[in-house]
């Protein structure tokens, strides 16, 4: 029997995306301990339901020495105590400073989910080139020990081995992040006028500006046409203010419907779902919508683009292309009769390559060596 560690931040992205992987591995009798930032009582009473857990100190977001070596010293002092055989982190923070403690602390294996590039990575200001090179050079010294590094998707491998972060041999690519196809079960497009809807952070590299531009365009043109966002705000650098969303509303255009714990309502409520995002992972909130049966239209940028068959089950159109995300709208407002045929290929598209299950088996094929 193995001792696993999942290392993360967020205790509520370790509930919602994580507990079918550690419920997996449990399954096989192997022992897991998961590790983030601190949890409310309803979040550790949940955790603790699946497996152990321990807390650490982390920030999520932004770069500060003092913080990040508290965060590496606690680490380290967490596998010296808990003497995980295998570590298994996720997202920039857990992953750098867990690679490094690992190797500090002779964990046996140590493996890494990259689940996107990030903020970091993207074009941008003399600033934020300097926090990609940053961010290069610490995941080359966290990954230098590294057994395997997991990709969502062709593209983010590819640019890590072209920038040298680690070398070929270490890449794995699998299907994406995994759904639950069953909770996620397909429901009947709803009656009423056309409705769009796009479930982000608020983030600027998510696409809601181009996402409200291109609705204002189609409402001068069908002014029925509802277009929805929901997601929750976010402190980062690119995070889009209150106050920028409240314009939106005011002039007419998005519908902000806040934040929730439970998507499920609002995609069976909608009719087409839209994520204009810049770069991505794989787009957990894609493959939702997908798995209840809703046409997608997406960017052609990484992650987005292994989503969706063009005009099978929905369309990718440039990123940051506002005119052509309104041609597209239009064209779904026009053809009504193929939503419900681009939702069935969506729910079957979900079905053949994102169920958790093939995806936890992709993964844990890798870390297990083939051998559970």
């Amino acid at each position: 029997m193995a001792h696993v560690a999942i290392l993360g931040s967020d205790p509520k992205a370790l509930i919602n995306f994580r507990s079918d992987l550690i419920q997996e591995i449990v399954s096989f009798g192997h022992k897991v301990t998961a590790i983030a930032a601190p949890a409310s009582a309803e979040q550790l009473q949940q955790i603790e339901a699946l497996c152990y857990f321990y807390s650490y100190p982390v920030q999520r977001n932004g770069l500060n020495p003092l913080r990040d070596i508290q965060t590496l010293l606690a680490l380290q002092k967490l596998f010296h105590e808990i003497k995980p055989d295998i570590v298994l982190a996720y997202t920039i923070k857990p992953i750098i400073w867990g690679g490094i403690a690992a190797y500090m602390m002779d964990v046996p294996r140590f493996y890494v989910l990259i689940e996107g590039l990030g903020y970091a990575f993207q074009d941008g200001a003399l600033s934020r080139k300097l926090t990609g090179m940053l961010a290069a050079m610490l995941y080359r010294i966290s990954l230098r020990k590294a057994d395997k590094v997991i990709f969502l998707n062709p593209d983010n491998r590819k640019f890590f081995l072209i920038n040298k972060i680690i070398p070929s041999v270490k890449a794995e690519v699998i299907d994406g992040i995994g759904l639950d196809i069953d909770w996620y079960a397909p429901t009947t497009l709803p009656e009423g006028v056309p409705v769009f809807l796009c479930i982000a952070r608020l983030l600027g590299e998510k696409g809601l500006r181009e996402y409200a531009q291109a609705a204002y365009i189609v409402k001068q043109r069908y002014p029925d046409a509802a277009f929805r966002l929901l997601g929750s705000a976010d402190p980062s650098p690119d995070g889009i203010q209150p106050d920028e969303v409240q314009r939106w509303q005011d002039r007419g255009t998005v519908e902000y419907l806040g934040e929730t714990s439970d998507v499920r309502p609002f995609i069976a409520a909608c009719h087409v779902y839209v994520l204009p995002s810049y770069h991505e992972g794989m787009p957990r909130s894609v493959l939702e919508a997908m798995s209840i049966g809703r046409p997608i239209l997406t960017t052609d940028a990484s992650g987005c683009r292994e989503t969706v068959i063009q005009g099978e089950n929905g369309f990718l159109v440039p990123v940051r292309d506002v005119n052509a995300l309104a041609e597209r709208m239009i064209w779904f407002i026009e053809h009504r009769d193929q939503w419900q045929l681009m939702g069935q290929a969506s729910r079957r598209i979900a079905e053949e390559r994102f169920d958790v299950r093939k995806i936890n088996e992709q993964l844990l094929s890798i870390m297990f060596n083939k051998q559970l």
